[in-house]
């Protein structure tokens, strides 16, 4: 050890001798055409030997963050590409009979490495059960560790460990490595382990993290965000590993592991939310590349690629490298090395000064390879030549970065891409930068065409337009190419009389008891068996946590214990929330899981789908739609969606079948798995049809009480009515009044009360008295299912949601929470302010935008925040503007399936019909804001000196063009909650239209800015003057409720608002100065 150590050191010695590092040195190694294999690859070997593997700890096999001798840090990611290096070149020397005993060695400095890593992440098992249950950045997995001991180096306090890249990266490297042959598992501890690593990773569209650079937001302040390079490394690891053996060809069953394939496509659809841009901070990173090109080859859509690509090049590609992200202050002359974290308005300082890393251009060398682009390889060969060094024995040396030295940095500022960059392998990170050095000799290998892509991607993670195909097992490459999938679906009834029933009307079913020895379960009995998988009682291991199986998982055929199992979708559980009690809701959930079926079922079996008649479903006014749906089964097509209707014993030889073998291990500990049994009826007994229930009338949804007489009278009064009242609406509204007395402490006085009002919710769901329903739900405090997963739906959409009523204080959520989070948050921001039912109504339309934002995101066009109070304000305008002079409907009282429909249709463009006053009404509702938008605040921030106010909120010029950009989806947010306190929408939609006439008015002349502070409220206050003016309307005192002849005044033409709102524009910037200009026509002199 101690002879290599001289050697390295005489190495360095002799680089300083023969040439500056600030100067890049010529290859001066000329090799032959014709040079031999062996000697091609003798080349290779020692290159690989000097430059990564002598670095290699003894001990644990890791690599070290800096190539100096007191370097005690190991990077996982880093490591991994060391390893990754060495393998590759173990490939290329497989092609030769006598390799000397390389291939063995270099084979097993990679096993050696990810050992070692597995070995650093098995000692810290506990940590990853605690971040199963709970995904925050003091939980998760440390991604730096000490390079000879594997200890851990620093507290969570003092690094950024959650980086969900890094540990996706080590799964996907750990099945290419076994798929080409290599043994690193070796044990089931292992196994186990590996599975739980992938419980960690399936939530990555959920986990906001600090991401590649492990500064999270790119203002470096200690916050995470959710970044597109670790969804996507994540969604490329769970396609990699799904139904993988990690013994490799000698393994069985145990060694097998699973992956819930909703989670991956809940990450595939985050992933293609969330691009082109890196996160909500970072408009574009190079940190995309690894995701979208090699390793990962994340991005399945060929135009979204080419779009996320064109970014990364245009904005981030310089003459020694790419940028990581614009604005990156890492290792620039201007950064404060003394501190962690940046100040506000720190980060113009770095503007135009980011360091440039030569190892991206290695990147799209390796990206040419695998897409055959020899124009791009070369171009990109071309660029690194002059940016890369040699050492005296003529290797290359790949700089980490190069940077603005402090004296050209004012320069640089002025003019982009005027100074000459330095390079970082100074001494200060020791010579080599590792991760460049093996990305170099993988790159290298396939230009020399040592390896071929096929050889480092084993598993096909690169599949070539051409070659796509709809079936692809595990290694799920989803084409482009348009599914045409045939869904097999069975009928089950509940009952044998129920099965007679449907008969008459020409429905074949099937009972529980007619398909034996198959077994139908409940979603939840799978999860139930699931929770068995992985447990490792050594390693503290709990095994799966308890998360639904979606809609592909229960289209599975499931062999458990010598069982055959299926299970019916989520959608058919009997749910406590009353969204069930709604067939027309239940219908249109079925069609829209038939549609999601249809697009991402991508296994080589027939997805199955059984749909589950109850009795229930049949009753009164609920029996006509469910025939005709099951009609339309028969016919076999519904919605679109081509269905093939048959007996279950028939569709099981085309289905997937999925073996739960995992169970034997722990048979003795499994619990009575309770299958879906068959209703128990008298044997004679016929389904009776009852009488429609039609609609309820108003009448019958109001209360015979008077509620502020009630009010006023003690509590043993209203008790006493309340147990005596038939009336429901009237029962519920005492349980009101003596909830707002009593306090949440009632239902423990009186446990009667809380199943009384059960009873109420019950009997006023069968009788579609729907605002009862809701406010005793909302009494009840439920809570709807699949709650949380809808918001992330809409968060990963780059919006924000916030909770609250309309024209009170709203809850902004912008990170992924849990479902007791959010059921405190619409509690106790709605029912404080009388909003009980709508605590309830607010749960529905989450529900309904999660759904309708991931199949219809162009309904949500120009609206970031979501804010649900204005949506059903939005709703309550809608139908007043229906009613006309009638009194509108009271949106409480309409069914769920009747609020899904009127929230479609407010989300729709507006019809050229309406009034502009409905119009400003419904788009200042839904916050929806003008294309371009919000880029023309930031252009007006630029001309504002300072800044713009409204409503009392202040949007200041700086620090904001300091700390951001003018594309990034945080400017857009913040230009959001500058206008947040404007109470009226209509009154909003005016403060929208006179920023778009603001920022007209300065494009189109240049020599004018603001003064003073722009107070937005005074100019539409100047504008509507003389509106009245013109109007021949008396003066009177400007209040906001006198201007709805302005807000029905169409925005353009004669005496549109614009022409107003325009004059106010210009009286105000006319009384500042104007800058001079050379070509000025006025000008004398």
């Amino acid at each position: 050890m101690a002879t290599s150590v001289c050697e390295i050191s005489e190495a360095h010695r002799k680089l300083h001798r023969y040439g500056s590092i600030y100067e890049p040195l010529k290859l001066s190694f000329l090799h032959r055409e014709d040079e031999p294999l062996w000697e091609k690859l003798d080349r290779y070997y020692n290159a690989v030997k000097c430059t990564i593997l002598n670095y290699q700890s003894p001990t644990t096999g890791l690599f070290p963050v800096k190539t100096y001798s007191t370097c005690r840090e190991a990077k996982v990611r880093d490591s991994l590409y060391c390893a990754a290096s060495s393998w590759a070149l173990a490939l290329a020397y497989r092609r030769i009979d006598d390799d000397m005993g390389r291939t063995h060695e270099l084979e097993h400095s990679a096993i050696k490495c990810m050992r070692g890593i597995l070995y650093c992440y098995m000692r810290q098992s506990d940590k990853v059960e605690q971040f199963k249950q709970d995904p925050s950045p003091s939980k998760c997995l440390h991604s730096v560790f000490n390079v000879h001991s594997g200890d851990e180096v620093h507290s969570y306090n003092d690094y950024s460990h959650l980086q969900i890249d890094a540990v996706s990266l080590f799964l996907l490297y750990l099945v290419e490595m076994i798929c080409s042959g290599l043994q690193i598992i070796y044990n089931t501890d292992e196994v186990s382990f590996i599975q739980n690593l992938v419980f960690c990773v399936e939530r990555a569209y959920r986990v906001p993290d600090f991401g590649m650079w492990e500064r999270g937001s790119k203002y470096n302040n200690g916050s995470t965000e959710l970044h597109s390079s670790s969804v996507g490394l994540a969604k490329a690891a769970l396609e990699a590993i799904n139904g993988f053996n990690l013994f490799g060809n000698q393994g069985c069953s145990w060694s097998v592991i699973f992956v819930d394939l909703d989670a991956h496509n809940r990450n595939r659809q985050t992933l293609c939310s969330l691009l082109p841009r890196e996160s909500r901070s970072h408009n574009t990173d190079a940190a995309l590349l690894p995701c979208i090109s090699y390793p990962a080859f994340a991005v399945d859509d060929d135009a979204l690629y080419s779009q996320t690509l064109d970014k990364i090049v245009r904005k981030l590609k310089g003459k020694y490298g790419f940028k990581r992200f614009l604005r990156d202050g890492y290792r620039t002359a201007n950064e404060d090395k003394t501190r962690r974290y940046y100040k506000p308005a720190e980060m113009k300082l770095f503007d135009g000064i980011e360091c440039e890393f030569p190892l991206f251009f290695i990147y799209m060398m390796i990206d040419g390879v695998f897409r055959g682009n020899k124009a791009q390889v070369k171009e990109y060969q071309d660029l690194l030549e002059p940016v890369i060094f040699q050492t005296f024995e003529g290797h290359a040396v790949i700089p980490k970065y190069y940077h603005v030295p402090a004296d050209f940095v004012e320069a640089e500022q002025k003019k982009h891409g005027s100074q000459k960059r330095f390079p970082s392998n100074s001494g200060r990170d020791g010579m080599f930068h590792l991760w460049g050095q093996a990305l170099y000799n993988i790159a290298r290998l396939l230009v020399d065409e040592l390896i071929s892509p096929s050889d480092i991607d084993p598993i096909h993670r690169y599949v070539p337009w051409q070659d796509q195909r709809n079936v692809s097992m595990r290694y799920s490459n989803q084409g482009p190419i348009e599914n045409d999938v045939v869904i097999h679906v069975a009928l089950i009834a509940e009952s044998m009389r129920l099965q007679v029933f449907l008969n008459t009307y020409g429905i074949q079913t099937q009972t529980p008891q007619q398909v034996e020895p198959i077994q139908i379960w409940p979603q939840k009995e799978l999860v139930k068996a699931y929770r068995f998988l992985a447990i490792n009682k050594k390693l503290g291991l709990s095994g799966r946590p308890e998360r639904p199986v979606g809609c592909i998982g229960t289209c599975k055929i499931y062999r458990i214990l010598g069982k055959t199992v299926v299970c019916y979708p989520i959608v058919f559980d009997l749910s406590d929330f009353y969204l069930s009690q709604d067939v027309m809701l239940l219908i249109d959930d079925i069609k829209n899981a038939l549609q999601f079926i249809k697009q991402f079922w991508k296994m080589k079996g027939r997805p199955l789908f059984l749909v589950l008649i109850r009795e229930d479903n049949i009753k009164g006014s609920r029996f006509n739609p469910v025939l005709d749906m099951l009609a339309s089964f028969k016919k076999g097509n519904i919605g679109g969606v081509k269905v093939h209707v048959d007996r279950l014993q028939t569709l099981i030889s085309g289905a997937e079948v999925e073996q739960l073998d995992f169970l034997r291990v722990n048979e003795a500990e499994i619990p009575e798995f309770k299958s879906f049994e068959e209703l128990e009826l008298p044997k004679h007994s016929k389904v009776k049809r009852q009488t429609s229930t039609p609609n309820a009338s108003d009448l019958e949804q109001q209360p015979e009480i008077d509620i502020n007489e009630w009010q006023q009278k003690p509590t043993y009064e209203i008790m006493r009515k309340f147990h005596d009242c038939d009336c429901l609406a009237s029962q519920a509204q005492l349980a009101l009044i003596l909830l707002r007395k009593e306090g949440p402490d009632l239902f423990a006085k009186d446990e009667n009360m809380q199943d009384e009002l059960e009873r109420i919710y019950r009997r006023a769901g069968s009788r579609k008295l729907w605002s009862v329903v809701r406010l005793a739900a909302s009494l009840l405090t439920k809570l709807v299912d699949s709650l949380a997963p809808s918001i992330t739906s809409v968060l990963v959409h780059g919006k924000q949601v916030t909770l609250g009523l309309f024209g009170h204080k709203e809850e902004v959520i912008s990170n992924p929470l849990s479902p007791g989070v959010i059921k405190d948050i619409i509690y106790s921001r709605c029912c404080p302010n009388g909003g009980e039912r709508e605590a309830v109504l607010q749960q529905e339309l989450v529900i309904h935008i999660g759904w309708i934002i991931s199949n219809n995101p162009e309904l949500f066009s120009g609206m970031l925040k979501i804010r649900i109070g204005w949506i059903v304000q939005a709703m309550k305008h809608e139908l007043e503007i229906r009613a006309g002079d009638m009194a509108p409907q009271d949106i409480y009282q309409l069914s769920p399936s009747e609020v899904k429909q009127l929230l479609l249709d407010v989300l729709q463009p507006q019809q050229t019909g309406r009034s502009w006053l409905n119009r400003r009404q419904i788009d200042g509702s839904l916050n929806r804001t003008p294309l371009g938008f919000h880029d023309r605040v930031w252009q007006i921030l630029e001309r504002t000196p300072n800044g713009l106010i409204v409503a009392s909120i202040h949007l200041p010029q700086q620090p904001t063009l300091s700390d951001m950009t003018m594309y990034e989806m945080n400017f857009s947010l913040l230009v959001e909650e500058t206008l947040k306190n404007i109470v009226l929408p209509e009154y909003r939609q005016i403060i929208v239209e006179l920023l778009m006439v603001v920022s007209i008015v300065l494009e189109r002349n240049p020599e004018l800015e603001f003064q003073d502070k722009v107070d937005l409220d005074c100019l539409v206050k100047e504008a509507f003057s003389d509106f009245q003016k013109d109007c021949s309307q008396p003066k009177d005192k400007f209040v906001q409720d006198d201007m709805e002849s302005f807000y029905n005044t169409p925005a353009l033409g004669k005496n549109g608002t614009s022409s107003y709102l325009t004059k106010a524009v210009m009286i105000q910037l006319l009384k500042g100065e104007m800058k001079p200009c050379k070509d000025d026509p006025c000008s004398v002199s």
